[in-house]
C-alpha cells in the first residue's frame, strides 16, 4: 500500500470511529437519506441540474466530508486538470502576447475546505462575515493540480488572469500575499469585485470582465471554476472547465 492510500485509509478509518462515537452512521442507509441519494445529489450539483441551493444535505455532511478529504475530491481536480492539459497540447500561440487564461481563486487556485470544515461542509447557512475573517488570514492553501496547471500555463505563454469575487477594498492585500506564499506568482493580473460591481450576480460580473477583456484585443482559450457562474454568460472563452465543488453554490 503506497502513502497516499494508507492515509486515505485511515482517514476513513477515523471517519468511521468519529461516526460511531457520536452515535451517527456515517451514510444513513434508510430510503434515500443514504449515500447512494448523497452521490446522486451531487451529480445534480455538478451537471447545474441542482441549482439555487443554499446548504448542502444534512444528511449528506459525512458523505461530503469524506469525498472532500478522503481523496476522491483530489482524483477529479487532477483528472479535470489532466483533461486541460490535453486541450493544451492542441493549441498553437500566435505568440503576439495576447493569448488569455481564466483562473478562479477560491477553491478553484485556492482551497477553503478548512473554513468549510468549521460550517460542516456547507450543511451550516453562508455565513459572509466568518468567510471575510477567514480570508483575510491568507491561511488557503493551494489546490495542488491547479497551481501546476497555471506553472505550466506560464511557462507556455499565456497571460493568467484571475477572476475573484472577493472584495477588493478589504481583501486584496490579503489575497495576494495569500496567493504569492503558495506558489502563484506571474499571473497578469488579479481582478477582484469593486463598489461599481458588488451588487452584480457572478454570472454578470464576470462576463463583464471578460468583455473587456476580449475588447483589449485578448483571446480567451480557456476558463476553470468551481462554479457555474464562473463560466456562464458571454465571453466565457474557448474552452470552459468545471472544478467540483458541493460545499457551496454562488448564483
Amino acid at each position: 500500500m503506497d502513502h497516499t492510500s494508507r492515509k486515505e485509509t485511515l482517514l476513513l478509518i477515523f471517519l468511521t470511529i468519529s461516526s460511531v462515537a457520536t452515535s451517527t452512521s456515517p451514510w444513513p442507509m434508510d430510503g434515500n437519506y443514504g449515500a447512494s441519494y448523497c452521490l446522486s445529489w451531487r451529480l445534480g450539483v455538478e451537471t447545474n441540474n441542482v441549482r439555487l441551493w443554499r446548504i448542502v444535505p444534512l444528511q449528506c455532511l459525512r458523505y461530503v466530508e469524506v469525498y472532500m478529504l478522503a481523496g476522491q475530491y483530489d482524483r477529479d481536480v487532477q483528472l479535470i486538470v489532466d483533461q486541460i492539459k490535453v486541450y493544451l497540447n492542441e493549441i498553437v500561440l500566435p505568440g503576439d502576447g495576447m493569448d488569455a487564461w481564466i483562473l478562479d481563486v477560491d477553491d478553484t487556485c485556492l482551497s477553503n475546505v478548512f473554513y468549510y470544515r468549521l460550517k460542516r461542509y456547507g450543511c451550516d447557512p453562508y455565513d459572509p462575515t466568518g468567510f471575510r475573517t477567514w480570508s483575510m488570514k491568507g491561511e488557503c492553501p493551494a489546490i495542488q493540480p491547479v497551481l501546476e496547471l497555471f506553472n505550466t500555463l506560464i511557462e507556455t505563454g499565456f497571460k493568467v488572469f484571475l477572476v475573484t469575487g472577493r472584495d477588493e477594498e478589504t481583501l486584496r492585500q490579503a489575497t495576494q500575499e495569500n496567493l504569492h506564499n503558495q506558489g502563484y506568482t506571474g499571473y497578469e493580473r488579479l481582478i477582484m469585485r469593486t463598489a461599481d460591481n458588488k451588487r452584480q450576480s457572478a454570472i454578470t460580473y464576470k462576463s463583464r470582465i471578460r468583455k473587456e477583456m476580449m475588447e483589449q484585443g485578448y483571446r480567451i482559450w480557456g476558463n476553470v471554476g468551481d462554479q457555474w457562474s464562473d463560466l456562464q454568460g458571454e465571453y466565457s472563452g474557448d474552452r470552459t472547465f468545471k472544478i467540483p465543488n458541493p460545499m457551496y453554490f454562488v448564483p
